[in-house]
C-alpha cells in the first residue's frame, strides 16, 4: 500500500474564499420525448461497456475507472459534476467555506439510501473516518489527509480513531476543520472517496462491498447483480431526489475482454453506448457511426511508468535512461498512424482541458523525438553502469494498448540498440494488482482520468512521495514542497506558477514518460437518444433515453 506524505486530494484551481454553493432544484423525470419524437420508455435498460472492478465496491478503496464508473451511479455525494465539470449540489443544501481551513456543510433533509435509511451528517462522518483510518489502508485514504486528526508521520499514515476535524452540529450539519489551508477543498467533495455510507456497511464491510447500498440515481438489481468478470446490473433508484434523476429504467455495465468486442456489439445494437473505440476501428468509426460517433477532448493523460525500484532506473543513471527512452520514439507519428487524430501528443503532465495548462514548460523538449540525443544519453548512462537485460512495457490486453506499445518498443529497440517489447497481461485488474504490490518487474502503461478539473489532481496523487497512485515510487522533496505550497495558496495565479515549477522538475526526473492526451472516443447505437459525454469522458447515463419498442 503506497501512502501519501503531503496534501493530495486534488481539485480544480478556483479561489473559494467565503463561498456558498447554493442548492439546485431536482430535475429530470422518467418519461417524455426521447429527442427523436418517439415516446421514451421510462423503464428501458441502457447497456454500456466497463471493466471488472479491482476491489469490492467501497468508495474509499476504489481508485480505478472500472469500479469508479459503478460507484458514481449508485452513490451521491455532497456535490456532483455536470458535463462541463462544474459542481452542483447533490446531498448538500449548502457548503460554506468560512476560510481556507474551515467549512460548514448543511445537508438536504429527507434524502435516503436505497434501504430506506435517511442520509444524515453521521453517514458522511463515519464513512470518511473509516476510509481515513490507517489500519484499513484504503487506496483513497490520502483524500482525507488535509483534515485535522489525520496523522502523517514516519510511524503512522492515516487516522487512529476518528478525525478531530469532523464535528457533527446536528443531524444535517457538520463542520470540517483542515490542518492546513486548502482553498479548493469544497470543490473536491464530488469525488467518490467522499461518498456517505449507510449503517449497514459497517456491519460487514466485505459483504457490503459485494452488494453495496447507495443513495444515487441507480441501485443494484438485487443480490448477485454483480456477476464478476461478466457484468453488473443496476436499476433506477426511485428514492433518489437529487439532480441526476434517471430518465431510464436502469444500467447494465458489461465487462468486455476487448474493446473490439464492445465495438462489434455496438454495431450490432447489442450495446447502447460505449466510451472506447478499438485502435483498428479508429480510421473508420466516425464514418461508420456518423453523428452517433463521439470524438471530443477529455481530462485523460496517458503515459508509461518506469519504477525507481527497477535495475538501472534509480539515481542519475535512471534519469539518463528515462530521458533517452522518452526521446527514442516519435509521439506525433504514433498519434497520427495508430490513433488517427484521437490523441494529442503530450507537452506536459496534465491535460489541455484544464485551466492553467501550458505547452511551453521549461524542459518539455525531452518529449521531442531526437534519436541522436537519445543515443547520447543512453551512452552516458552506460558509463555509470552498462545496460543488461531487456526493456519491457507491461500492458493490459483488455484496454486496446497492444498497438502503441509495440510501436513504442520497436522504436526504442531501433534507436537504442537494445531488446524492447511489450509484456501483455490479460486484464486491468491483474496488472494493477502487481503494480499496487510493487511486484511488477518491468515498466508499465499508466494514465490518469481526472477526479476533478484541476492541475493539482494530475500531479500530487501521482508523483508526490508515497502518494496513493505513485506507481513508480518516485520521490523528490523539492517537488513535494512546490506541490504542497501550491495547493495551500488561495491565489490561483500563484498556484499555477508553483505547479509549473513542479512540472519542470518532473521533466528532468521523468517519473512517468508522458505520451499523449486522450480524446474520449465512443459512440452510441440508434436505439438511444440524449447521449452526452462529460468532461471526464464518461457518459451521463442518467440522461440517456430509449424509445419504447
Amino acid at each position: 500500500m503506497k501512502r501519501n506524505k503531503i496534501a493530495l486530494a486534488g481539485s480544480a484551481l478556483f479561489v473559494i474564499g467565503a463561498l456558498t454553493l447554493a442548492g439546485c432544484a431536482s430535475g429530470g423525470g422518467n418519461s417524455g420525448d426521447d429527442g427523436s419524437g418517439a415516446k421514451a420508455d421510462p423503464d428501458a435498460i441502457i447497456t454500456t461497456n466497463g471493466s471488472e472492478p479491482e476491489n469490492p465496491l467501497i468508495p474509499t478503496n476504489t481508485n480505478e475507472v472500472g469500479g469508479g464508473k459503478i460507484l458514481d451511479e449508485i452513490f451521491a455525494g455532497l456535490v456532483y459534476y455536470d458535463a462541463e465539470g462544474k459542481p452542483v449540489n447533490d446531498m448538500a443544501e449548502e457548503i460554506v467555506t468560512e476560510d481556507p481551513q474551515h467549512l460548514t456543510v448543511k445537508l438536504k433533509e429527507g434524502q435516503t439510501f436505497s434501504d430506506g435509511e435517511e442520509v444524515t451528517a453521521d453517514n458522511f462522518i463515519k464513512a470518511w473516518n473509516y476510509g481515513a483510518q490507517a489500519e484499513n489502508a484504503h487506496l483513497s485514504n490520502y483524500f482525507f489527509e488535509d483534515i485535522e486528526g489525520f496523522q502523517n508521520t514516519d510511524e503512522v499514515y492515516g487516522a487512529q480513531g476518528d478525525m478531530t476535524g469532523l464535528e457533527q452540529v446536528d443531524d444535517y450539519t457538520f463542520k470540517i476543520s483542515l490542518n492546513k489551508p486548502a482553498a479548493d477543498f469544497a470543490l473536491r467533495l464530488g469525488y467518490s472517496a467522499y461518498y456517505p455510507l449507510p449503517d449497514a456497511a459497517f456491519e460487514d464491510i466485505d459483504a457490503f462491498g459485494e452488494n453495496p447500498i447507495g443513495n444515487g440515481p441507480y441501485k443494484l438489481d438485487g443480490e448477485g447483480a454483480w456477476q464478476h468478470d461478466v457484468q453488473i446490473d443496476l436499476v433506477r433508484n426511485d428514492d433518489y431526489e437529487g439532480g441526476r434523476q434517471a430518465k431510464n429504467g436502469g444500467l447494465t455495465i458489461k465487462f468486455y475482454a476487448t474493446q473490439d468486442a464492445a465495438y462489434a456489439d455496438l454495431q450490432g445494437n447489442k450495446v447502447d453506448v460505449i466510451d472506447v473505440i478499438p485502435a483498428v476501428s479508429l480510421p473508420t468509426f466516425q464514418d461508420d457511426l456518423g453523428d452517433r460517433a463521439v470524438n471530443q477532448p477529455s481530462a485523460v493523460f496517458q503515459s508509461f511508468t518506469i519504477g525507481q525500484f527497477l535495475p538501472h532506473f534509480s539515481g542519475e543513471e535512471g534519469i539518463l535512461r528515462r530521458q533517452a527512452i522518452s526521446m527514442a520514439f516519435d509521439r506525433d507519428q504514433i498519434t497520427d498512424k495508430i490513433f488517427f487524430g484521437t490523441r494529442t501528443t503530450a507537452s506536459d503532465f496534465t491535460s489541455p482541458v484544464i485551466d492553467g495548462w501550458s505547452d511551453s514548460i521549461a524542459g518539455n523538449e525531452v518529449l521531442k523525438y531526437d534519436p541522436e540525443k537519445a543515443k547520447e544519453l543512453w551512452a552516458e548512462a552506460d558509463a555509470i553502469s552498462p545496460w543488461e537485460g531487456e526493456f519491457k512495457i507491461a500492458y493490459n490486453t483488455d484496454g486496446g494498448h497492444q498497438e502503441w506499445v509495440e510501436a513504442v518498443t520497436n522504436a526504442i529497440s531501433n534507436t537504442l540498440g537494445i531488446e524492447a517489447s511489450g509484456d501483455p497481461y490479460p486484464t486491468f485488474s491483474v496488472i494493477r494488482e502487481e503494480i499496487n504490490n510493487n511486484s511488477i518487474k518491468t515498466a508499465a502503461r499508466s494514465g490518469w482520468q481526472a477526479d476533478y478539473p484541476g492541475l493539482y489532481n494530475f500531479l500530487g496523487p501521482l508523483y508526490a512521495t508515497n502518494a496513493g497512485s505513485n506507481d513508480g515510487d518516485y520521490s523528490n522533496p523539492e517537488f513535494d514542497k512546490l506541490i504542497a505550497d501550491g495547493i495551500s495558496n488561495t491565489d490561483t495565479a500563484a498556484q499555477v506558477e508553483e505547479f509549473t515549477k513542479a512540472q519542470e522538475i518532473l521533466f528532468n526526473d521523468l517519473p512517468a514518460i508522458p505520451l499523449w492526451y486522450s480524446n474520449v472516443t465512443g459512440g452510441y447505437a440508434d436505439t438511444v437518444d440524449n447521449v452526452t459525454f462529460g468532461w471526464n469522458s464518461v457518459p451521463l447515463y442518467y440522461e440517456i433515453t430509449k424509445a419504447a419498442e
